[in-house]
Formats: C-alpha cells, structure tokens, sequence
C-alpha cells in the first residue's frame, strides 16, 4: 500500500508515518510531564517544522545543479525533495538544545522525541522492505493500437513506471522533467501508463506538448494502481531488471527529486569495482 484514502483525500504512507510519528510523540511527552514536568506540545511541532526545514535545505544542497537554474523549485515542495539525515539531526540537536536550556522540559521532551524517532524509524523501515519484497504486476496493457501488451515485455532493464493523466496538474507538469531523463538515460526504460483516457485524446496531447515518449500504454480501468496499491496521481514506480520494485514517488517529480531516485540504479561501489576488473 502506497497510499490510504480519507474520503476524498488521498494521503500517502510515508506522511501518514510522520504524522504519526509526531502524534506518539506529543501523547508520550504529555503522559510523562503528568507525573512531573512541563508539556513539550508546542516544542515538538517546532522540532517537527525545524527538522522539515532542515530536511528540505539538505536536499536542495545535495543537488544544487538541478535547482540553480531555476530557484523557484527551492521552495516547491511537491516534488518531496527530503533527506531524513538532517532533518532527524535538527530534530535531535533541537531537543538537547532546548533541554540543556529548560530543566522541567528536559525528561517530557527526551521521553517524546525519542518514542516518536523510534516509531518513524522502525515504521519506515518496515514499509521499505515490504515495498522492496513487491513484483511487477504480472497483468498486460493496452497500447495506441489496441494489441495486449504484458508488462513483463519491459524486464531486463531498469524500469520506471509512470502512471498518469492529461486532466492531471502534477502529472503534465513533471511530463517534460520524464521526457528529458528517456533521451539521457538510455540504459533505463521509461513507461508511460495512461490512466483511464482513451488513446486518441493521450496521443493527441503528447503531439501538441511536443513529447515523443517511446513506450506508452493504456489502463483503461486503472488495475495497475490498484495493484501496486496507490489511488494518487502521478505515481513513479522504479524497478529492477528482473521485476523487483525498488521504490516509488507520489506526487510531481523535479529534475532533482527524479535524479536522487534514479541514483537507486546506480551500481553499488563493490559491483562497478568488480566490472571495471572484468574488461580485458
């Protein structure tokens, strides 16, 4: 499950788990402050806000050369551009700080910030791997011509799955930052799957916004994002060469945002090393 609809909402795992995370936070810091102490509430959602901002600052810094040209993409955060390190590291650096400073908040807020990162920590971590232990649908598409196309035709090679459509904000919006990362990363597949639009309307839209996309299919029902289990779109699948999924985005995608998932496909440092050694 990548997404959990609240009636017309659609809120996405990893931000439930923060909110979460903040909600077990402020329950323990006021049941320890009961027995002695001060209420760390409004501290921990200025922690919360401080480690968001620090989060965002990290990743913008990290990757500079996708935002330097335009910096207005610095304050976009749709495209969910977060790196947890420093984010969990203001968080931490804040509650020692505001501990050291006000001694009855020192316990309630330990207790708070420490139950909160564990959960996030452990939660985020669970969801991964069960997301990690996800296959490529096994289930076939429609394509402009009509002919059932499977999706395990794309295995073999990287796979990045986009579901979208053209009445989508988000999803027009990130279409060209996609187009672009096809013509640069030929060792990559980039599939287009169309959610519930017929084939003349898409191709007609790919035409007028100048977008030659190679592989585009068609899911008139929308059972890929029911099996992959998300309702949000757009959704970025990313997979490996034999169908193991290695991650996914809600929401827009930046150029930076889509660089960092796709560094997921670089090879590890001990498999470049073993390939460099393996040509004659």
């Amino acid at each position: 499950m990548l997404t959990l609809n609240l009636g017309p909402f659609t809120l996405a795992l990893h931000h439930l788990l923060l909110l979460l995370a903040l909600g077990i936070a402020t329950l323990v810091g006021w049941r320890v402050a009961r027995r002695g102490g001060e209420n760390p509430e409004s501290t921990l959602f200025s922690l919360f806000l401080l480690g968001f901002v620090a989060a965002r600052v990290g990743f913008v810094l990290r990757y500079w050369a996708q935002y330097r040209d335009d910096l207005f993409q610095v304050i976009d955060i749709r495209d969910g551009g977060f790196l947890a390190v420093p984010g969990v590291a203001a968080v931490v650096i804040g509650a020692f700080w505001t501990g050291w400073r006000r001694q009855p908040l020192r316990r309630p807020l330990g207790w708070a910030v420490a139950s909160g990162l564990l959960f996030w920590v452990l939660a985020s971590f669970s969801s991964q791997l069960y997301e990690r232990s996800t296959r490529l649908p096994a289930i076939s598409l429609r394509d402009a011509a009509g002919y059932s196309v499977p999706l395990s035709r794309y295995s073999g090679k990287p796979l990045v799955i986009n579901l979208w459509a053209t009445w989508c904000p988000p999803c027009r919006r990130e279409m060209p930052v996609l187009h672009q990362a096809q013509k640069e990363r030929p060792d990559v597949v980039f599939l287009f799957v169309n959610q519930g639009e017929s084939p003349r309307s898409v191709m007609t839209f790919l035409a007028t916004a100048g977008l030659d996309l190679n592989h585009v299919l068609f899911d008139g029902s929308g059972q890929l994002g029911q099996l992959v289990g998300s309702s949000a779109l757009p959704t970025t699948l990313f997979y490996t060469a034999d169908g193991r999924l290695l991650g996914s985005h809600l929401g827009e995608l930046s150029r930076a945002s889509l660089t960092r998932a796709l560094e997921a496909f670089e090879p590890a440092p001990a498999d470049a090393a073993t390939a460099v050694r393996s040509v004659p």
